[in-house]
């Protein structure tokens, strides 16, 4: 892989560092390599804010091995920023030299409200494009950032020095869990926060993410008990401050999910996301996939077209990489347009996007194995890194795509129920089938309309004479059908 083509982040955070290479090829970004290591270098910061030379060696010893993965990338192509822990420490210019040595390239110790600003813009360039307002938090190791923005514009951004490490260690010493303990996390936290508020007001957003480590590390935990994946509610949040104060001390910690190196923290950073919901009176929130390595690797490629339609973007590129027929995904997409509007004349433009993608996407598949195509282009988008897509929306283009042909079974069983997913699904299926012939099909005389759960087909005179490979496979579809709460009605002569 060239490294012109190349993009490389280093982030250097109070807990860990990270670095982020990702690839941009036909207007698509696909993750080429992501190395993290856990540095704590904010343990490290002494009640007089010096680093200490422990901390310092760890962080040069990552950043020597973060260098040799670097070596040749152009300087224009990476950028290494550190956050707060570097702020704070007054010995920081003496780390941040030797580092920039080790590294190859210099380190840039941003804002606060810089990071801010990264961090969303990390956030939302893996959202699909909508006019939501989206309140960003990012709890850090010792910072919190929080941000209020639309699309991919912030427009407030607030950094606080409070975060999962620096609370650790001053609540928690020597890893020990009491409800005292957390009582007064939770109202040192509420007092820094309590800042915020005169910035950011509830009702200022309609959905609320959270990015990073701890976030991540606590939506992992929900998940695993049984609960939403991708969600922190205030139930579930309750609950783990529950078990960790049954724990009584962090090396008594068993959680599912929880991974060895969130232990040490983990009390620090459940004690600042309560503070959060209370102060801002939040019910549940999701879990970004995006963090300040994404905003960092986008400001290095702005000038990029990606940059103005992300998914757009990303479908385009996984045509090109995997070699689809243009032609035959625009005829196939078109025909399927056709249907859908008239199953459902009301729905938007924007209920028909999932189906266009799909049928744009359909063929993908075949670039692995003709046989089973339709279930290897349903894998693809299940595990592709798509810019613009939420993980549930690629999981339902993989259902879209692995339901256009064969057996409905196969599929998840809410595909089957809802209007909303049938109707796409339908009208894909009939697509891909009336252009079998890789040729736009004759759809003058062909009509379709929804009466309850039955689909009605009608064609004029002597259609399935004139098109007898079209009907045979009609009537094929037509079976397939009966073994849904669904049918489907063929009227022709």
């Amino acid at each position: 892989m060239p490294h012109a083509q190349s993009f490389a982040a280093i982030d250097l955070g109070s807990n860990s560092f990270r670095l982020e290479i990702g690839h941009f090829s036909h207007h698509h970004f696909q993750r080429v390599e992501y190395l993290k290591e856990t540095v704590r270098q904010g343990g490290g910061l002494d009640a007089e804010r010096y680093l200490s030379e422990e901390a310092m060696q760890r962080g040069w010893d990552c950043l020597a091995r973060f260098g040799e993965r670097l070596a040749g990338f152009p300087a224009a192509h990476v950028r290494a920023v550190a956050t707060q822990t570097l702020r704070e420490a007054r010995n920081r210019e003496a780390f941040v030299k030797r580092g920039s040595e080790l590294l190859g390239y210099p380190i840039e110790i941003i804002s606060g409200e810089e990071e801010a600003r990264l961090i969303y813009r990390g956030v939302s360039s893996l959202l699909p494009p909508s006019d939501e307002r989206r309140l960003v938090i990012d709890i850090g190791g010792r910072s919190t950032e929080l941000v209020l923005g639309r699309q991919q514009e912030a427009q407030q951004a607030l950094s606080l020095r409070l975060g999962s490490v620096a609370w650790s260690q001053r609540y928690f010493p020597e890893g020990e869990l009491s409800r005292a303990a957390f009582s007064l996390a939770a109202v040192a936290a509420r007092a820094v926060l309590d800042e915020a508020l005169d910035i950011i007001h509830g009702g200022d957003w309609d959905t609320v993410y959270a990015s990073s480590g701890t976030a991540a590390a606590i939506g992992d935990i929900l998940a695993a008990s049984g609960r939403t994946p991708g969600i922190i509610d205030l139930e579930g949040l309750e609950w783990l401050h529950d078990s960790l104060v049954r724990a009584q001390s962090t090396d008594q910690i068993r959680l599912a999910g929880l991974k060895e190196e969130r232990r040490a923290v983990i009390a620090g950073g459940v004690s600042i996301m309560q503070a959060l919901f209370d102060l801002l009176q939040l019910r549940s929130l999701r879990v970004a996939e995006g963090a300040l390595r994404q905003g960092v690797l986008h400001t290095l490629v702005e000038q990029d077209p990606l940059c103005t339609d992300l998914r757009s973007a990303a479908v385009q590129g996984l045509m090109q990489k995997y070699c689809v027929d243009a032609d035959q995904a625009q005829r196939v997409a078109g025909v399927a347009r056709n249907l859908l509007e008239q199953l459902a004349p009301e729905t938007s433009a924007e209920h028909h996007e999932p189906l266009r993608h799909a049928a744009l996407l359909h063929e993908i598949g075949s670039h692995i194995a003709h046989s089973n195509y339709h279930r290897h282009g349903a894998y693809v988008l299940q595990n592709t890194s798509a810019a613009g897509f939420t993980q549930a929306e690629r999981d339902l283009l993989a259902q879209l795509v692995c339901g256009q042909r064969g057996k409905l079974r196969k599929l998840e069983p809410e595909m089957l129920i809802e209007p909303r997913n049938v109707y796409p699904l339908l009208a894909l299926r009939l697509a891909v089938l009336l252009c079998h012939a890789r040729r736009p099909p004759e759809l003058a005389s062909l009509q379709i309309e929804a009466d309850g759960p039955c689909f009605k087909l009608s064609a004029g005179n002597n259609w399935s004479a004139t098109y007898p490979q079209s009907a045979f496979l009609l009537e094929e579809e037509q079976q397939a059908w009966l073994k849904t709460h669904w049918q489907l009605e063929l009227n022709w002569n």
